[in-house]
C-alpha cells in the first residue's frame, strides 16, 4: 500500500526546484536561532465620514490620497510609496502606513520587543494624523467592517495589483470585493527559531485563532445591517478562495516541513502576475507586468532561476492562510481593534508563543490534533457561538486555559458611537 501524500492540493500541477530552494532560504534567512521574541503589529482603520459615518475613498476631495500627501512631513521621503503617480504608501523607523483596497488605513508597527511599547509607537501616529483628520471632516474606525457603506460603492485606491484582485475575487469564491473594500484586521507577528519551531507555532495558532477570534470579535455591521455572522472574517476568507485561504495543505501531518509550505504556494495560481521588479520581463508592456494570473502558477510566469527578494514576498503575499508563514510568522485572525485592545491581544500571543510553559501546555493540549479538528472548532463556533465547544470544551474553558482575562471588550471600536459592539 502506498503512503498517503501529505496533501491532495493542485495534483497535476509542478513547481520549479529553484523556486523552492528560494522559498526555502527565504524562510532559513527569517529564523532567530537566538530567541529575540519580537512582535510586529498591524492594525488597518476603516476611514469614515463624520456625520454619516460613510466610507471615505481615495479619490474624493479630502479624502484618502488628500490625508496621505497631508502626512507626508512626518515620514521620510525615502520611504514614500507611489504606483501610477499616486501616493499610496509613507514609512519612518518603526512605522509604514499602506493601503488596503479600499482605502483601509493600514499601520505596521515593529519590531517591538514588549507588547507596551505599541503604545508608544501608535500614539504618535494618532497624535500626528488625528489633527488632520479632524480638518478633512473623517475619523479612522476599529471595526471589522464598513459601518453603513457596502462594498459595490467602494472604488478601490490606484495600486494595480488591486484591480487585478478585483478581478480574480469577484469571479471565485464569495464575499472578494466585500473583503477588499469593507473589511478590517489586526494582525499579530512573531519570530521563529528554526523549522520545528516554525511548524510547531504554525499549528498552535491555527488552532487557537478561531476562539482568540470569538474573544475578540469587533463586526458590528456587516453590509449597512447588523452583522448575522458570529465570525465574519472568518467566513469571507474561509469561502473566498479555498485553495488560498484557510488552513495550510497538510500542516498537521507529522511530516509536513517547509517544503511542503513552499511547494504548495507556488503551485496554486497567483492570482495576479507582477513581473515588475523581474529583469527578464522589463520589455514587456506595463498591462503585462501585472496582470490577473487566473491558472498561471509562479513556474509559469518567473524565469527558471532563483527567485529574487521582491518576487518571493509576491508569490507568499497572494497567499491568505489563517496562519501565514514568511520571513516570521503572521496570525491573521482578528478584526480591526482599538488600540488598547490590540496591545492586550498582543500580550495574550507573546504569552501564548513566548512562556516556555503557556507553549508546552499548548503543544501537548493540541498533540495529536488533525485538520479536521480545527474545521470542526471554526464551523462550531460560526454555528453556535456563545454555545460553541472548540475541541469539546466550552469557551469558559478556554478563557480560563488561555488567560484571557481583562480583554477590554467594553472599548469602543468607534468613540463617537460608545454603545456599538458585536452582539
Amino acid at each position: 500500500m502506498n503512503t498517503p501524500r501529505i496533501s491532495y492540493a493542485h495534483l497535476v500541477t509542478t513547481v520549479n526546484p529553484r523556486h523552492v530552494a528560494s522559498l526555502l532560504q527565504f524562510f532559513e534567512h527569517g529564523a532567530k536561532p537566538e530567541r529575540e521574541d519580537g512582535y510586529g503589529v498591524e492594525i488597518e482603520h476603516l476611514p469614515v465620514r463624520n456625520g454619516t459615518d460613510a466610507a471615505v475613498n481615495y479619490y474624493e476631495p479630502n479624502g484618502i490620497e488628500t490625508l496621505l500627501n497631508r502626512l507626508r512631513p512626518y515620514y521620510d521621503a525615502e520611504e514614500e510609496y507611489w504606483e501610477n503617480g499616486r501616493l499610496v504608501g509613507l514609512g519612518r523607523a518603526g512605522i509604514s502606513i499602506s493601503l488596503e483596497p479600499g482605502g483601509q488605513v493600514e499601520c505596521s508597527i515593529g519590531v517591538l520587543r514588549r507588547p507596551e511599547e505599541l503604545l508608544t509607537t501608535y500614539g504618535l501616529f494618532r497624535r500626528q494624523i488625528d489633527p488632520i483628520l479632524d480638518e478633512l471632516g473623517f475619523r479612522l474606525v476599529n471595526y471589522g467592517y464598513q459601518p453603513t457603506t457596502g462594498y459595490a460603492d467602494v472604488p478601490v485606491n490606484p495600486k494595480s495589483r488591486y484591480d487585478a484582485m478585483t478581478e480574480y475575487l469577484g469571479r471565485v469564491g464569495k464575499f472578494g470585493p466585500c473583503m477588499m473594500r469593507c473589511s478590517a484586521s489586526t494582525q499579530v507577528s512573531i519570530d521563529f527559531q528554526n523549522e520545528r519551531d516554525a511548524i510547531e507555532k504554525l499549528r498552535i495558532g491555527t488552532a487557537v485563532g478561531p476562539i482568540l477570534a470569538w474573544f475578540f470579535r469587533n463586526t458590528p455591521y456587516f453590509e449597512g445591517q447588523t452583522n448575522p455572522y458570529p465570525l465574519l472574517r472568518q467566513l469571507m476568507w474561509d469561502a473566498l478562495d479555498p485553495q488560498r485561504t484557510g488552513l495550510i495543505p497538510g500542516l498537521y501531518d507529522p511530516r509536513f516541513s517547509w517544503e511542503d509550505y513552499a511547494v504548495d504556494v507556488l503551485s496554486t495560481p497567483l492570482m495576479f502576475a507582477d513581473l515588475t521588479h523581474t529583469p527578464e520581463a522589463q520589455g514587456l508592456p506595463d498591462a503585462q507586468k501585472h496582470r490577473v494570473a487566473f491558472r498561471d502558477n509562479a513556474g509559469e510566469i518567473y524565469p527558471d532561476r532563483e527567485l529574487n527578494p521582491y518576487e518571493i514576498n509576491h508569490v507568499l503575499s497572494t497567499h491568505f492562510n489563517d496562519v501565514r508563514l514568511k520571513n516570521f510568522i503572521e496570525l491573521r485572525h482578528w478584526d480591526s481593534l482599538p488600540i488598547d485592545r490590540a496591545e492586550r491581544l498582543t500580550e495574550i500571543v507573546g504569552s501564548l508563543f513566548y512562556d516556555d510553559a503557556n507553549r508546552q501546555r499548548l503543544e501537548s493540549y493540541f498533540d495529536g490534533i488533525n485538520e479536521f479538528d480545527v474545521i470542526a472548532a471554526k464551523t462550531g463556533l460560526q454555528a453556535h457561538g456563545a454555545q460553541s465547544t472548540p475541541y469539546g470544551q466550552p469557551l469558559e474553558f478556554w478563557q480560563e486555559f488561555l488567560g484571557l482575562e481583562g480583554l477590554l471588550a467594553d472599548d469602543p471600536g468607534d468613540p463617537k458611537h460608545p454603545d456599538v459592539f458585536q452582539a
